[in-house]
């Protein structure tokens, strides 16, 4: 296989994974925010990622979410779904799972938490390439996973037969770029922060966006058809309305994905409800900042 083997493109919103007040997953929730998404122009959908918790699942609720997802798109685009673990036979066997649900793609992590050599974590890769049928997408978020997918491995990993896309979620402009020039014509790319560089990624080239911003605001998705179309002066005004609304959910008091659900929840969007811990949901001035920096920045009304 390589980026010919699937038609993925475009934005496709990491979605999150809502839980009730007793801490059990609402899964007509979930669904219900992957239907609104794609009918708002997503793609596909990525579901246990990152922004869906995928730490605290359990891995049946991670092979339940898996038949959700492929459920809820209905064939309308592809759902990729995260299968990382820290091993790799723990990896398979959810790899092996997110196949019987018909999942149309497997997001893999490096493994995490102990830092790994190059060499250690393209074994790990291969590994699980070899055990799949289903195409895999690399995803590189350093940020979290500690092990980065250098260019130069990406550029390995690029040769893996399930190998077919990359999640590029590094946040460093150089470090996506020269990932995107070392694979491109093998692999299909993806930049994760396109609420901080979207624009230009689309504009050079990446065949789509994977973010967790659609979630709470349309525009990011727009963000990647504007800047496919070449309608620069829209685009442009949609990149900054995405930085600024990134700095305004990491500040103050306030993480990521707390603040994207809390912000669902704000605008009355299914999908959004409490974190699991150790998350924490926002509360006192960090949850009132986040409204009034959303009205300000007219991704909601008052």
């Amino acid at each position: 296989m390589n980026r010919d083997d699937v038609t993925w493109s475009g934005p496709i919103p990491a979605v999150t994974t809502p839980f009730d007040a007793s801490g059990a997953i609402d899964r007509a929730g979930f669904r219900a925010n992957i239907d609104r998404l794609v009918k708002l122009g997503a793609t596909g959908v990525l579901a246990c990622g990152c922004t869906g918790e995928f730490w605290t699942l359990t891995l049946e609720e991670r092979r339940l979410l898996y038949a959700d997802a492929v459920a809820a798109m209905a064939g309308r685009g592809p759902a990729i779904v995260g299968v990382g673990c820290i091993g790799a036979q723990e990896t398979i066997a959810l790899c092996h799972e997110a196949e019987k649900a018909g999942a149309d793609g497997l997001l893999v992590l490096p493994p995490y938490f102990v830092k790994l050599s190059d060499d250690e974590i393209f074994a790990h890769y291969k590994m699980v390439n070899d055990a799949v049928s289903k195409p895999i997408a690399v995803y590189n978020i350093p940020g979290n996973a500690v092990n980065a997918i250098t260019p130069g491995l990406a550029d390995r990993l690029a040769d893996l037969d399930k190998v077919v896309a990359i999640k590029e979620s590094s946040g460093d402009w150089n470090n996506f770029y020269a990932t995107m020039i070392a694979v491109k014509d093998r692999l299909r790319v993806f930049c994760g922060p396109s609420s901080v560089f979207g624009v230009p990624a689309v504009a050079l080239g990446a065949d789509g966006t994977v973010d967790c911003f659609p979630n709470v605001w349309a525009g990011c998705l727009d963000l990647y058809y504007t800047a496919r179309d070449g309608k620069m002066r829209e685009a442009e005004a949609l990149q900054e309305t995405g930085r600024r609304l990134t700095d305004l959910f990491v500040t103050g008091g306030r993480t990521l994905y707390p603040a994207t659900k809390a912000a669902m929840d704000m605008q009355g969007f299914p999908g959004g409800g409490k974190p699991r811990m150790p998350l924490q949901p926002l509360a006192g001035e960090p949850l009132a900042g986040l409204r009034r920096g959303m009205i300000e920045l007219g991704v909601m009304t008052g």
